[in-house]
C-alpha cells in the first residue's frame, strides 16, 4: 500500500510499505482523509522533534525514523480483531491517536495525556493517517455517525484539541473569550466556545484568515491589532470589565501581552499554540488582576463530547478545508503552500487513495 514515510527533515517520500496486520485488539481502517497538522509542517522543515530519528526507537512504539505520518483521519473499518466486539466492518471512525504504554491507566479521570514517553500515531510510529490502511488498538477508535461527511470527520482530531483548551479554562454559556490568532487551532477552538454559547472576540492581522473566521461564524468581534488597540475595543464590548477567558493560539509575545492585558481580574489565559522559543509576561499584571495561567496539550476523554457537538449540527466544520489533495501531492500542493502561502490554508486534507 502506498505512504507518505519521513526519513529526515525535508524528505518525506511516498512508497509502497506492506499493509497492517490486524493483530486481537486492534480495528483496520480505510483511510479516507488525513489533515496537514501544523507539527507535521514543524517535522518536515526543523525535525526530526516528536518523530523518533533513525536508530533512536521509541521507548514504547520501538519504531523510529522511517516513520509513517498523519495524525488528523478518518475512515472506515475494513477488519476487527480478537476480542473486538463493539466495532463493525463498515462503521466510520476517528481516532485519537495516542501511543501510550499498557500500564498508563486511561479511564474517565485519568490524566493519560501527561503520561511518561506519550507520543502520536503518525509521529512516534504505530503507523499513521497518511496511508492507505492503518491498524489501531480499540482503545483510541472512536465510531462517528455516517451523516458526519468523512472529509470534515478528518478535523475532528484538531477540533478536539480546541475542545480540550475550553474545558481547561473553564469557560461557561453567557462568558466573553478573547482568542488571539485565527490560525486553524484558533479557529476551531472559536468553533467549540460558540458552540458552548460563549461571546467570542478574535484577534488576527491576516486578512485572508481574519475573512475565514467571518465566513465560518465563529467570531462575534474580529479586531486587527494593525487597525485598532484590541484591549480598548475588548474593554467596549465588555463594558470596561475584560474577557474572562483568552486562548493564546500564536506563540507570538505580543500577542500574549495582549490577552493578559484584555483579561478581566481573576479572568484565566490558556496557553493553546506550542512555543519554540522563550516567552516574557509582566507578572506584576498577573498578581495585580489575580490571573490564572493555564497550558494545555492535545486532548484527554475529549473525543466523544467534540463528535458529539458535530453530530448534532453545532459545529459545521466545512468552511476549515481549504484544499483536498492526493497523496502524491503531499510535499508539493500541501507542504509548500503552508510553507508558501500559509494564509490561505486553513486546513488542507489528503486522500490516501488517490
Amino acid at each position: 500500500m502506498k505512504a507518505a514515510r519521513f526519513y529526515d527533515r525535508g524528505d518525506i517520500r511516498v512508497e509502497d510499505i506492506p499493509e497492517p496486520t490486524v493483530a486481537p485488539g486492534t480495528v483496520g481502517i480505510n483511510v479516507a482523509w488525513c489533515g496537514i497538522c501544523g507539527t507535521d509542517l514543524h517535522e518536515f522543515m526543523d525535525g526530526p522533534i516528536f518523530i523518533p530519528p533513525c536508530g533512536h526507537p521509541h521507548p514504547i512504539s520501538g519504531e523510529s525514523a522511517p516513520v509513517t505520518m498523519g495524525h488528523e483521519f478518518s475512515g472506515v473499518v475494513y477488519a476487527v480483531g480478537e476480542g473486538v466486539h463493539d466495532i463493525k466492518v463498515g462503521q466510520h471512525v476517528v481516532v485519537e491517536p495516542y501511543i501510550i504504554a499498557d500500564d498508563v491507566p486511561t479511564g474517565e479521570n485519568d490524566a493519560y495525556h501527561l503520561s511518561k514517553d506519550m507520543n502520536f500515531i503518525g509521529l512516534g510510529g504505530c503507523g499513521g493517517g497518511l496511508s492507505e490502511k492503518i491498524a489501531v488498538k480499540r482503545r483510541w477508535v472512536h465510531p462517528i455517525s455516517d451523516k458526519i461527511p468523512l472529509d470534515q470527520a478528518a478535523l475532528i482530531e484538531p477540533l478536539s484539541v480546541g475542545h480540550h483548551a475550553v474545558r481547561r479554562s473553564g469557560a461557561k454559556a453567557g462568558d466573553v473569550a478573547l482568542v488571539g490568532g485565527a490560525g486553524p487551532i484558533g479557529l476551531l477552538t472559536a468553533a467549540v466556545l460558540k458552540a458552548k454559547g460563549i461571546t467570542v472576540i478574535m484577534s488576527e492581522l491576516s486578512a485572508k484568515r481574519k475573512q475565514k473566521a467571518k465566513e465560518a461564524g465563529v467570531a462575534d468581534y474580529i479586531f486587527d491589532p494593525s487597525e485598532v488597540d484590541v484591549v480598548a475595543e475588548v474593554k467596549k464590548v465588555t463594558n470596561g470589565q475584560g474577557v474572562d477567558v483568552a486562548f493564546e493560539c500564536t506563540s507570538v509575545n505580543k500577542v500574549l501581552e495582549t490577552l493578559i492585558e484584555a483579561a478581566k481580574p481573576t479572568g484565566v489565559i490558556v496557553i493553546v499554540s506550542i512555543w519554540s522559543h522563550p516567552a516574557t509576561v509582566n507578572v506584576h499584571s498577573i498578581v495585580m488582576k489575580e490571573l490564572d495561567m493555564r497550558g494545555t496539550i492535545g486532548y484527554c476523554n475529549d473525543h466523544k463530547e467534540t463528535i458529539k457537538l458535530v453530530e448534532e449540527g453545532k459545529i459545521n466544520l466545512e468552511p476549515f478545508i481549504t484544499q483536498r489533495i492526493k497523496l502524491d501531492e503531499l510535499v508539493s500542493k500541501g507542504f509548500e503552500t503552508l510553507i508558501h502561502n500559509n494564509e490561505s490554508a486553513v486546513k488542507i486534507i489528503v486522500n490516501p487513495n488517490l
